[in-house]
């Protein structure tokens, strides 16, 4: 024990053998640069060969997405500064955020939003496109202003329902043009102060590629997964209690057996005991017009679960 009469040489080697038994330490680990962090559940996949909603990609030229077969072309110099968050637990998405750079040619300032919400999970009672833009002219703030009511047209061969808003305020439109694919409503939202820059970024809606159909994906059934059509279950075993919703999207080939699992939000330890159990389901083939066809559907794990399960 140390005390007024211990030799100041005899602290000074102590102090000197702790700093050599001391670990070096450890290196700090740097956070990604340009991503939204958000800590707990997340989006994975029971496969990395299909194509999932969120997994879309921007270059210079388009933003391209393999599940919902679309490419739009981008204008020169528009970017994407932030990779948007995971899929929300009521299947919200956002695709893609757009904005021209600072020595982007041409002027004005705008923003391309592209997000989808999953038809399978909307907390709200929306089955089109009409019905989900409905529902926000329905919530605008009181400020804001309608410039031209929900309407259907087509752009680039696909059938959209439009709706104009303003800001009269902020001095800011919103062009808003939505379409359904694979169960999933996908909204283009364009802003800006200056309606020539809408005009255009809709002009580039215009020359989109992409499937013109969904007949070559999966057919979409809502509550497919009910006791009608599901012949063999197996409960997932959980390790540890959690209380958050798990939205899960299953893909169900011809001969009724799960070949792909998407998890829009799942803790890992779910995802694991959810895939072991639900790869082992077994459902009646669908068939349409004599010809067994894929499903795509939705089950709702954890709170508020539903799909007839």
């Amino acid at each position: 024990m140390w005390s007024p009469a211990t030799p100041v040489s005899i602290l000074l080697g102590l102090v000197a053998s702790l700093a050599i038994a001391a670990p070096a330490p450890a290196p700090v680990a740097k956070l990604p640069t340009d991503v939204i962090i958000v800590k707990g559940a997340w989006s994975s996949a029971s496969d990395s060969t299909m194509p999932l909603p969120e997994a879309g990609t921007v270059t210079p030229e388009s933003y391209d997405n393999r599940y919902f077969g679309l490419s739009l072309p981008l204008p020169d110099g528009w970017v994407q500064k932030y990779a948007g968050p995971p899929p929300s637990d009521s299947g919200y998405y956002v695709l893609a955020q757009l904005s021209p750079t600072e020595t982007s040619p041409g002027a004005s300032r705008g923003t391309v939003l592209i997000s989808a919400q999953d038809l399978f999970f909307t907390p709200i009672r929306a089955s089109s496109p009409l019905e989900l833009v409905n529902y926000t002219r329905a919530h605008l703030r009181t400020d804001y202003q309608i410039e031209k009511p929900p309407a259907d047209v087509m752009v680039g061969g696909r059938k959209f329902v439009r709706f104009e808003y303003l800001s009269p305020a902020a001095g800011l439109h919103w062009w808003i043009l939505a379409t359904q694919i694979r169960c999933h409503v996908v909204e283009f939202v364009f802003t800006s102060a200056n309606t020539r820059v809408l005009e255009m970024l809709e002009r580039d809606l215009d020359s989109m590629k992409g499937s013109q159909s969904d007949d070559d994906a999966p057919v979409c059934i809502k509550d497919y997964a009910n006791t009608t059509n599901v012949v063999e279950r197996v409960d997932p075993l959980f390790t540890e209690p959690r209380y958050n919703p798990v939205p899960v999207r299953i893909i169900i080939d011809r001969e009724g057996k799960v070949k792909h699992i998407h998890f829009l939000s799942a803790f890992p330890t779910q995802a694991q005991a959810i895939t072991e159990a639900v790869s082992q389901w077994r459902f009646k083939p669908y068939v349409r017009n004599g010809r067994p066809m894929e499903v795509e559907t939705g089950i709702l794990f954890g709170r508020g679960q539903r799909a007839g399960l």
